[in-house]
């Protein structure tokens, strides 16, 4: 395999999910605890939007920009499937440099989106999306993985990441000192993952910018590090038959999202070897000086807990993300108190935690069969991903 290809495609696995909506920490009530109960509580509550924080008035020099998916789009999952991932290409019509300072996805209809993903299309990748959208019928086209813009993949340390929603979003707003920077000329892809699991009918979402002029007004440009992590959790009871085998479940999983490596062993090569156990991390190092903003976390209904710790098992140690009960209808990020500073030769790690078990109680896993969990782009599959926002000195 090319260092190209296994590149791509381990950059095409981690662009799934980048939740970072605002969103509160748990309530205190909630925290350290660690049983079915709780989680089943939180992972079955309702994913209707609801912003958990209060509007905020526009500050000086902002103004918003409402864009609408280009049409209306009904989901149909291929196969036997309940996931469609779905790319649309959007105008903000730009004609000088902006920043973005704060990003509010709106589901149209929230019973059908898992997520969305709005990443950023440089004036120079223009023709390649519109050569996307062109050759799929239908508005947008699938896309599976990442939006499929960049051929070669992406860089992991500053991904074209603009925004994202998942359940408990809201607008998230940033400092403001800080955004988001989109060149004159460019576009957006947002990237809607649907989920029939919970219903059906067609969909046409909304993306409100807060957008600033670039020229002036002392704003640093922000930045998004992607830090994923293999998840290799194994049947209980040491059970290894049908889906129960590794080598099995990937196999079903690549089969089943179209791909061409599959994405939990390209995992491994950015990460480590295959290690089965519930705990999962990966380290990576600080390749470019930065101070850390605010992080989030992503990982779906069997997930446990996680945290981002930068320089993890020295006497520099700081943990910059903890979430000790997992929430999946409470992704968002979360601003540090105290701002992080990074340098060449730190680094940073992700750790997951999943649990079996809880496929016992949601309602989500009825009637599916127990299997290996790997990294996978469905709902009823699972991911580790860590999502660290800094500026650059």
């Amino acid at each position: 395999m090319s260092p190209r290809s296994v590149r791509a495609a381990v950059v095409a696995a981690v662009l799934l999910l980048t939740a970072g909506c605002s969103g509160g920490p748990l309530p205190e009530n909630l925290r350290g605890k660690d049983d079915h109960d709780t989680h089943l509580a939180e992972a079955t509550a309702s994913t209707t939007p609801t912003p958990t924080t209060s509007p905020v008035a526009l500050r000086p020099g902002e103004r918003f920009s409402l864009l609408r998916l280009p049409e209306a789009y009904t989901p149909a999952a291929p196969g036997e499937g309940t996931d469609d991932y779905r790319c649309f290409l959007v105008d903000p019509g730009l004609e000088q440099d902006q920043l973005v300072s704060g990003v509010d996805i709106r589901p149209d209809n929230a019973a059908l989106v898992h997520h969305v993903i709005v990443s950023r299309v440089e004036p120079d990748e223009v023709g390649r999306a519109r050569e996307l959208d062109a050759a799929d019928a239908g508005p947008g086209w699938t896309c599976f993985g990442g939006s499929g813009v960049r051929n070669d993949g992406a860089n992991l340390d500053a991904a074209d990441w603009v925004g994202a929603w998942a359940p408990g979003g809201g607008e998230r707003v940033m400092a403001e000192d800080i955004g988001i920077p989109l060149a004159a000329g460019s576009m957006l892809v947002v990237q809607m993952h649907y989920n029939l699991l919970a219903g059906g009918g067609s969909d046409r979402s909304v993306v409100r910018l807060r957008l600033s002029d670039a020229r002036g007004g002392g704003k640093k440009a922000l930045d998004t590090m992607l830090l994923p992590a293999p998840v290799e959790l194994p049947c209980r009871e040491n059970r290894t038959a049908g889906l129960c085998s590794r080598a099995v479940s990937v196999a079903e999983v690549r089969s089943r999202f179209d791909e061409d490596v599959a994405r939990a062993d390209a995992l491994h090569l950015l990460c480590g070897p295959v290690d089965p156990d519930p705990v999962q991390s990966c380290t990576r190092p600080v390749r470019e000086a930065g101070t850390i903003r605010a992080v989030a976390g992503h990982m779906h209904l069997l997930g446990r807990s996680i945290t981002v710790d930068v320089n993890k098992g020295t006497p520099q140690a700081r943990r910059v993300l903890d979430i000790a009960v997992w929430d999946f209808d409470d992704q968002g990020s979360r601003p540090l108190a105290e701002p992080v500073s990074i340098v060449p030769g730190d680094t940073i790690t992700v750790t997951c935690r999943h649990d079996q078990a809880l496929r016992d109680l949601l309602p989500a896993f009825a009637g599916q069969q127990e299997r290996y969990v790997v990294w996978g782009e469905g709902t009823t599959d699972e991911m580790c991903l860590g999502i660290v926002m800094l500026t650059r000195p």
